[in-house]
């Protein structure tokens, strides 16, 4: 069985928010999705011209108020907005399966010397603590510039799981690198 295609869903929602071109969507991917949700520039226009074909979406042509140029700039359908609506009510039926290149390592680690493990640990600690900082900074943001729409609500939530799943991270690895140490 194939896998399914979450960028059409993800060019979608998208489309339900502020964005209206290819470009301010790889904004709000880079801005918010990608900590989440990989999406490349080079995948977005694809999905956009099979989005129109399949009547999911529509395009038309605008004048660039700044550079007086014409671009290209998309709206959902009403038959796009079933499509998604149907999508977010479809029951998720399995975890998908992380690929981490921490675990990787560390489960074959008895090859190398446990300080190398730790090392590996306090990066990855590292790395996590810099996010949850930036998860902070985000969440000020949003919280300074706040408009009260259920799209801010549901960043926040989206926000959170970060937090928390960072978190949880950061505990774990400092609780490894304390065992670790130990043994």
């Amino acid at each position: 069985m194939s896998k399914e295609n979450y960028t059409k869903y993800v060019i979608l929602g998208l489309l339900t928010t502020h964005c209206r071109s290819g470009y301010s969507m790889k904004k709000m991917i880079d801005t918010s999705l990608n900590y989440f949700w990989k999406v490349s520039y080079g995948q977005i226009y694809p999905m956009l011209k099979v989005l129109v074909d399949e009547g999911l979406a529509e395009e038309s042509d605008v004048v660039d108020d700044g550079s007086k140029r014409e671009k290209k700039e998309y709206s959902i359908t009403k038959k796009g907005q079933e499509e998604l609506r149907d999508w977010l009510q479809r029951p998720i039926v399995s975890i998908p399966v992380e690929k981490n290149e921490l675990l990787l390592k560390l489960f074959f680690s008895r090859n190398v010397e446990k300080n190398y493990s730790i090392e590996q640990l306090s990066s990855y600690l590292h790395l996590h603590k810099e996010r949850f900082a930036v998860y902070q900074t985000i969440e000020k943001m949003i919280q300074s510039y706040s408009t009260g729409l259920d799209d801010e609500h549901y960043g926040l939530i989206t926000l959170d799981y970060g937090k928390r799943t960072t978190n949880a991270v950061i505990e774990w690895c400092e609780e490894t690198i304390r065992t670790l140490s130990k043994s």
